[in-house]
């Protein structure tokens, strides 16, 4: 089976961060409940279930976070990680990654644990790179993306939670993916959305881009760059209906020759090759797609691949301020339930059965 993406969240812009009290209870729920699901069902449920949108913002309710804000990502997964530390090979569940600079971190932090634990991160590394060009490049739907997380099992299998900010209607929104092997890419990614706010989308891994995914990567490696740059300084000169879903106004030719004729020293044989070229983003996609549909007639995807419980109150006081007593007792509660030599596998189910009615887990 394919890499998917399983699903796409938007949510609002909210400034602010959890303060220190909130998140240190967050860190130690999310361990509890991180433990709870590995001891019972082992780490590649824990990555089936971050990878789908609702049960990863159920999560973040549960944990305490506004239902609906954007920081329930970056703050859910930073948890997360610093809840793991130092168990990470216990529970075979290892993460890498996070908001801004260290996002970028993402390919030494996997490479670090492959050695200590004796996996390949070749495979991984493009598996989490791969999966940030797509959703960067390859859709553009406005969204920059500013959080990559990457999470994996020694098995090899892995899921990616990363989130983009689009500045002009103040949203984030959240990219969910669960890789089983790593295949394809570039076609038909996504199996679901989770959206609140839409936005004219070129989707280059649409099932229905598949001509002009191929048509994109035979202009890129068999026209040479200057016949390129001379097609879109032509279109650049067209009156083009003002609600076409790509617009020339930001692409500029001239700075695309460098990047252009590095491409087709390379030769891509396919979109995909092509995508993971360094320096080929988002300006580069949109040019070839331009020339792909109105040079040659090929049209690309326009369609957009693209709420929850409160168990222990919000972090802004939505739906109610944050009940510290009661979380603690969770936690406490969980901790307990986790135990092997204190609970049988009954017990524990039940445990895990009154945490999930609390945050409407499913």
């Amino acid at each position: 089976m394919p890499p998917r993406r399983t699903g796409v969240a938007n949510l609002p812009l909210h400034h602010g961060k959890a303060p220190r009290w909130l998140f240190e209870r967050m860190v130690k729920l999310a361990r509890e409940i991180t433990i709870a699901i590995i001891s019972e069902y082992g780490p590649d449920e824990m990555l089936h279930r971050l990878s789908h949108p609702h049960w990863f913002q159920a999560f973040g309710c549960v944990l305490g976070f506004d239902w609906h804000s954007s920081g329930v990502t970056t703050t859910l997964c930073g948890a997360l990680k610093e809840g793991l530390k130092g168990q990470e090979k216990d529970l075979g569940l290892f993460v890498a990654g996070g908001k801004g600079a260290v996002s970028r971190r993402t390919p030494s932090e996997i490479e670090g644990w492959g050695e200590r634990v004796s996996v390949n991160p070749v495979p991984l590394v493009y598996a989490s790179r791969m999966a940030a060009k797509v959703d960067n490049s390859a859709v553009q739907d406005g969204y920059q993306l500013y959080h990559h997380t990457f999470l994996f099992t020694p098995g090899g299998s892995w899921a990616v939670v990363q989130q983009g900010m689009n500045a002009g209607n103040r949203y984030a929104r959240r990219y969910h993916w669960l890789g089983e092997s790593v295949a394809d890419f570039v076609n038909e990614p996504h199996s679901g959305i989770a959206a609140q706010a839409k936005s004219s989308t070129l989707n280059l891994v649409a099932g229905e881009s598949g001509p002009a995914r191929s048509t994109i990567s035979g202009i890129a490696r068999e026209e040479k760059p200057e016949a390129i740059l001379a097609d879109l300084r032509r279109l650049k000169t067209l009156t083009l209906p003002a609600h076409h879903p790509v617009g020339l106004k930001d692409i500029h030719p001239d700075s695309l020759g460098r990047i252009l004729l590095g491409v087709y020293e390379r030769q891509p044989e396919d979109f995909e090759r092509l995508l993971g070229l360094q320096g080929v983003g988002p300006k580069t996609l949109r040019a070839l797609s331009l020339i792909s549909e109105l040079v040659h007639g090929v049209a690309p995807s326009y369609r957009d691949p693209a709420r929850y419980s409160f168990a222990h109150g919000g972090k802004d006081g939505h739906p109610y301020p944050v009940d510290r007593q009661t979380y603690d007792t969770s936690i406490e509660l969980l901790a307990k339930a986790v135990q092997h030599s204190r609970l049988g596998l009954g017990e524990k189910r039940e445990a895990l059965g009154r945490l999930e009615r609390m945050g409407g887990i499913r």
